[in-house]
């Protein structure tokens, strides 16, 4: 499993003063991800749709991502089209991506393959 080493990270508190991620780190770290996700917003957000079976499965996603993200202390933006569910990630803290944002991208992925 290619993003395992993620998968199986705990994010971290990221401090108004660190620096985020800059285009390089984040290709480098794109590629650890099962699926492609897209980056957008000046390479401040990557973001990704979910296509699950019907609204009852979209929910029950979207419940379980809600988990994680309490667990881990790093919440997503969560937006749902009746069977369809798209995650948007970035550290608001620093105004662009982190190891965090990767973290909770590989723990969603593994949510999905189980779906």
């Amino acid at each position: 499993m290619k993003n395992s080493h993620l998968t199986k990270g705990h994010c971290v508190p990221c401090e108004g003063g660190a620096k985020p991620m800059d285009k390089k780190e984040i290709a480098t770290y794109l590629t650890l991800l099962k699926t492609p996700w897209e980056v957008s917003e000046n390479s401040k957000l990557i973001s990704k749709q979910f296509k699950l079976k019907d609204f009852r499965d979209a929910i029950e996603f979207v419940n379980k991502i809600a988990e994680i993200a309490e667990k881990q202390g790093h919440h997503p933006n969560i937006s749902v089209y009746y069977n369809k569910v798209k995650i948007m990630l970035t550290t608001r803290a620093i105004k662009g991506l982190s190891m965090n944002d990767f973290i909770i991208a590989s723990k969603i992925e593994v949510l999905q393959d189980n779906s």
